[in-house]
């Protein structure tokens, strides 16, 4: 109850910090259908995926994956309001970071992130040019998108 509570009744009073580091911690703690749920309800909530991908934890940045997935598929019409805030990761010094970016943005799957993917694949980390080369053929095999 009080994760609904925090959401639903709070929002006026979280700042930009407390809002995503309460995101973090929910999906810390497991709660990713919950975390779903208020993405579906709260769009304005993409703003924060980018710098999810950068929590140190890991079950955060697997579970900002997940959750991307599961919104291309329910929430497929506003999914591409994360793609600006994920691209400042291919700029990452981290490969990590970059090679994560260019993964979400594959699952995405929009023809807005292509020019963005293609110039990762000069990369100079080999497994960042290797999952942009990847999200480029997802996107780019499927007709949907252009």
């Amino acid at each position: 109850m009080f994760f609904w509570y925090y959401i639903y009744v709070e929002p006026a009073n979280i700042g930009h910090l407390d809002m995503k580091t309460m995101i973090a911690d929910y999906m810390e703690r497991g709660f990713l259908d919950n975390i779903i749920d208020v993405f579906k309800h709260d769009r304005s909530l993409y703003v924060y995926l980018g710098d999810l991908m950068t929590d140190e934890r890991i079950r955060v940045r697997l579970g900002i994956s997940v959750l991307v997935e599961t919104l291309k598929i329910e929430d497929s019409e506003n999914i591409k309001k994360a793609i600006p805030h994920i691209l400042p990761l291919l700029r990452n010094e981290n490969p990590v970071s970059r090679g994560d970016a260019a993964y979400l943005l594959g699952i995405i799957g929009h023809i807005d992130a292509v020019p963005f993917l293609r110039g990762m694949v000069g990369d100079e980390d080999a497994n960042v040019r290797m999952i942009a080369e990847e999200a480029l053929r997802d996107i780019e095999s499927n007709p949907k998108t252009f």
